[in-house]
């Protein structure tokens, strides 16, 4: 999370420009009367954005205005799907500016970097997974869950790395040298806790979420001669 402080107003600018649209694109695909006639689902996003909100209460500030907190979003928008993963999001996030932990004018840059990029790069591996079409419930957890959420710890820590570069506000630290081994200090441990959350709803709750084709994953397997 990157404080207001460290961003030109033009980056400011651009992350509103790109936040807003597509949260207004979410909010038209929300499926709201299924929501609304459906306890099940309205529970399900009140609790992801509970979850969120303490996930990324749990953070290292530092201070130079920087933060870092775990991402979640994989898990949220394989369990939600993208429209619902969005608004969660971004309800989590007005949550934080009302204790005052997020700058109300970063909101935009925020918003694009931790949810929309982490929601379009999770939903880009679960359509690549969904056309490839695997039976093997592994592929869609390691590569929907742990993969996902790899590849969106990566790119919302280079794009904003390269933002504070551009601006040219912050000071870059000395051990950027060394930024690979740092990696996977990030990495991992989002890919871990990404991809053991959707293990867990796999094999306890696979109804829960949204992305998982049941009838293909857990139908049970047939012999060549068509027999049980």
């Amino acid at each position: 999370m990157i404080g207001a402080e460290l961003l030109s107003s033009q980056t400011l600018a651009a992350g509103w420009l790109v936040y807003v649209p597509v949260l207004a694109w979410a909010v038209v695909r929300v499926p709201w009367v299924e929501l609304f006639t459906d306890s099940r689902r309205q529970h399900l996003l009140f609790g992801t954005v509970l979850a969120l909100f303490m996930l990324w209460l749990v953070r290292r500030d530092f201070d130079t205005g920087v933060s870092y907190h775990f991402i979640g979003m994989t898990a949220v928008t394989l369990l939600l799907d993208w429209p619902l993963a969005i608004l969660g999001g971004l309800c989590a996030q007005l949550a934080l500016v009302l204790l005052g932990r997020q700058d109300m004018a970063a909101v935009g840059v925020n918003g694009a970097l931790l949810i929309l990029l982490p929601v379009l790069v999770t939903e880009c591996c679960a359509i690549l997974v969904e056309r490839a079409q695997p039976r093997n419930l592994f592929v869609y957890i390691f590569c929907s869950g742990f993969l996902a959420a790899a590849l969106s710890a990566l790119a919302c820590l280079l794009l904003g790395l390269g933002l504070l570069w551009y601006d040219g506000i912050f000071a870059m630290p000395y051990w950027l040298e060394d930024f690979i081994g740092y990696l996977w200090l990030i990495i991992f441990p989002e890919a871990f806790i990404n991809g053991m959350v959707i293990s867990a709803l796999v094999v306890f709750s696979p109804e829960w979420l949204e992305t998982f084709n049941r009838t293909r994953y857990l139908s049970a397997p047939w012999n060549d001669d068509g027999k049980p």
